[in-house]
């Protein structure tokens, strides 16, 4: 087989979807307060000196504009934005939440799920992650230039972009790199070739497993990036759903994650998904493995489980799972303890492939090899 190639990207934390990402979810963990009766499905925009905040609700806390609007000034401050066009000081905050439907509280509230869909899960042996190799990479890329700003590198503003694209002998073999292409935002006294030449000693060491001597670098291709974030873009909750997953290289449901609660099975389906589809592919009976849920509104059991690996529809792997797994929302919630996790630990940098968070666990590795 000839060469192909797979191209994945990732985007910091000041990128305009992202700072409307992270206000959603700030106000969602706010509004949820770990407890498991409240709701929140939270809507951001984000644009020159405006932020827009919408959605539906249900909570015992305080959500007037008064107690949200510090919340949202502060997290702007911490992505870093002091900036003309878009500043935490001075921006105009415009906030329009309702209480949830009560024809909606009717399935949710005994946990029902939070609506229809479909959600994928997915895992390959490409990173120790078990996450495809150009998003995995696109990741560490974005999270260095982050860092770096963060650590000193004041010249860097808080907006950047990287995408990778991977070389591949066959499925699931990457061998190499092909080129590289990052976006940073900067300061406008520093001259592109100095930008140029500082973002390529940062981002190099993320890619260190492979041979960079023959990739191509396309630092800032444009030559120019000072006026970024929602100043140079307007930016809304959940355009980054393909960043947020797996860049592109397995299916995604459409349904965004920031802002929601986890009953809303967008965000918990997709957890499980990816639990169970890390957890066949741990288990070595699989090199890659899709895991594909579907649910209906009001109704806590999935409406039908999907088992796809190493191109082999696994009916065993998926009745097991259907037998010996809750895949209703409160099961996935307390598996996970999902009212107790910070929603904003996920926004940035992928839902997926972090040590950290629950749904990465590996522990049916024995029950999946005895199938």
């Amino acid at each position: 087989m000839k060469h192909y190639t797979f191209t994945s990207e990732s985007v910091t934390e000041g990128h305009p979807d992202k700072v409307a990402d992270l206000i959603s979810d700030t106000i969602a963990d706010y509004i949820i307060d770990n407890n498991q009766s409240h709701r929140a499905a939270i809507e951001t925009l984000v644009t020159t000196n405006k932020v827009c905040v919408s959605g539906e609700y249900k909570s015992s806390q305080n959500v007037a504009k008064d107690s949200l609007e510090p919340i949202i000034r502060k997290t702007i401050e911490n992505i870093g934005y002091d900036q003309e066009g878009f500043s935490y000081k001075n921006l105009d905050i415009d906030i329009t939440l309702d209480q949830q439907s009560n024809d909606i509280a009717l399935g949710t509230d005994n946990f029902g799920a939070g609506d229809q869909g479909i959600m994928f899960g997915y895992a390959c042996n490409e990173t120790e992650d078990l996450m495809p190799s150009s998003i995995h990479y696109s990741h560490k890329i974005t999270k260095a230039l982050s860092h770096a700003r963060h650590s000193g590198e004041d010249w860097l503003g808080p907006d950047g972009k990287s995408q990778i694209t991977f070389l591949y002998s066959d499925i699931n073999k990457p061998v190499g790199i092909s080129n590289i292409v990052c976006s940073a935002q900067h300061d406008a006294d520093i001259a592109i070739e100095e930008v140029r030449k500082k973002v390529e000693e940062i981002i190099k060491p993320t890619v260190e497993d492979y041979d960079t001597s023959e990739t191509e670098f396309l630092i800032n291709p444009t030559g120019r990036f000072v006026i970024g974030g929602p100043a140079g873009d307007t930016g809304l909750t959940g355009r980054k759903i393909i960043v947020d997953t797996y860049g592109g290289y397995a299916p995604h449901g459409g349904g965004a994650f920031s802002g929601k609660d986890c009953v809303k099975v967008d965000r918990s389906g997709a957890y499980i998904a990816r639990y169970l589809a890390k957890n066949i592919v741990a288990s070595n009976v699989a090199k890659n493995a899709t895991v594909q849920l579907s649910y209906a509104i009001g109704i806590p059991e999935p409406t039908s489980l999907y088992v796809y690996a190493d191109g082999k529809v696994r009916t065993d792997i998926a009745e097991w799972f259907i037998n010996n797994i809750d895949l209703t929302p409160l099961g996935i919630i307390n598996k996970f303890d999902l009212f107790n996790i910070k929603l904003t630990d996920t926004t940035n940098y992928g839902h997926f492939g972090k040590k950290n968070l629950p749904w990465e666990a590996i522990d049916l590795k024995d029950e999946i090899k005895s199938l």
